[in-house]
């Protein structure tokens, strides 16, 4: 068929000079501007920003870093100064906490329980991170009848009451451990925190990873069907190289909020254990410790449980709502 001397479906184009004219400012206007490229973390940081609830959590956090990590430098005392004198103070301009019914000051003795029931958090944070990641991605990746015995396993260890284990532990444990540090065998510096809180390590080394490996199996079983990972057998690599360069990096986001969450779980841990009595030794502090202790005179002297409590409370729930916030900055699906 032909029209106007031309075929209907012609593959010519015609090109003319205003073809080839500069463009106005309007169509310049119109022209769709790509976004710039960006990162994965670039990413989850500007969704964590627009969270305002998370932003205020962390720099909470920061504040409460500074108030144990800094704070004590700054005080005029130490945590076990005894100021005759000033025994049973409540809250002054040189006290600002108060003091206890030894005469130390109440104020520096928060910050160092601070800082100590951050230190076992965050220790037996990473504790769980360690073991339960390395478990949760061998479990995935061979999957068959080991991942169903190690299952197994992992289901048998959540059944154990890890509360009752941690008692029983510290209660087994106290005298063989209180003798290795008379005998100076300890590590230098654990000796302090006592036995109670060595069998809290002891306990989330051997029961408290099991949630972290599941997690982990979870992502596992998922991304090693991914094509990269088939072209990574291809090249050679091994199980252990698979685990270390493809599959746990592409669990980041998971480990990195599972082990946030992890932090208050293991605060509050410690400080139900100090309150119990079995936690750091004295004269050193935790908060949980102090909350103990505010219990002889709470009726008298209540700023010595109010100060503590206060302190608790703000860092598990700081902790909770920027690993909620995290969690959502992570999920790819959030956006």
């Amino acid at each position: 068929m032909i029209l106007n001397n031309k075929k209907l479906f012609s593959t010519q184009i015609e090109v003319t000079a205003d073809d080839f004219a500069p463009a106005s400012n309007r169509e310049k206007n119109e022209l769709v501007t790509m976004g710039e490229n960006t990162s994965f973390w670039k990413d989850a940081w500007r969704r964590l920003k627009q969270n305002k609830i998370a932003m205020v959590s962390l720099v909470i956090i920061i504040l409460i870093l500074l108030f144990a990590i800094v704070g004590p430098y700054l005080s005029p005392y130490s945590y076990s100064q005894q100021i005759r004198g000033d025994e049973n103070l409540t809250p002054c301009f040189k006290h600002p906490f108060g003091t206890d019914n030894l005469g130390r000051d109440l104020l520096v003795r928060t910050m160092i329980g601070a800082r100590i029931s951050l230190l076992i958090g965050i220790g037996a944070a990473l504790l769980v991170l360690v073991i339960g990641s390395i478990y949760g991605a061998i479990s995935g990746l061979l999957g068959g009848t080991a991942d169903a015995v190690m299952m197994r396993i992992v289901e048998v260890i959540y059944s154990l009451p890890d509360m009752l284990v941690i008692i029983l532990l510290s209660i087994v444990l106290n005298d063989p451990l209180t003798a290795a540090f008379d005998s100076g065998k300890a590590l230098g510096g654990l000796q302090v925190l006592g036995p109670g809180i060595i069998a809290m390590f002891i306990v989330y080394a051997l029961l408290y990873w099991v949630g972290m490996a599941r997690i982990v199996r979870g992502q596992v079983l998922q991304l090693k069907e991914m094509e990269y990972v088939n072209a990574a057998r291809a090249l050679g690599s091994n199980n252990a190289r698979l685990i270390k360069k493809h599959l746990l990096p592409n669990c980041v986001g998971q480990l990195v909020v599972t082990t946030m969450l992890q932090i208050p779980s293991a605060i509050f841990t410690e400080a139900y254990l100090s309150f119990l009595g079995i936690g750091v030794n004295k004269p050193l502090a935790s908060l949980g410790s102090l909350a103990s202790d505010a219990l002889n005179g709470i009726s008298s002297y209540p700023y010595r449980l109010l100060f503590p409590a206060i302190t608790i409370s703000i860092i598990i729930l700081a902790f909770n709502l920027f690993g909620d916030g995290l969690r959502d900055a992570l999920d790819p699906k959030m956006k």
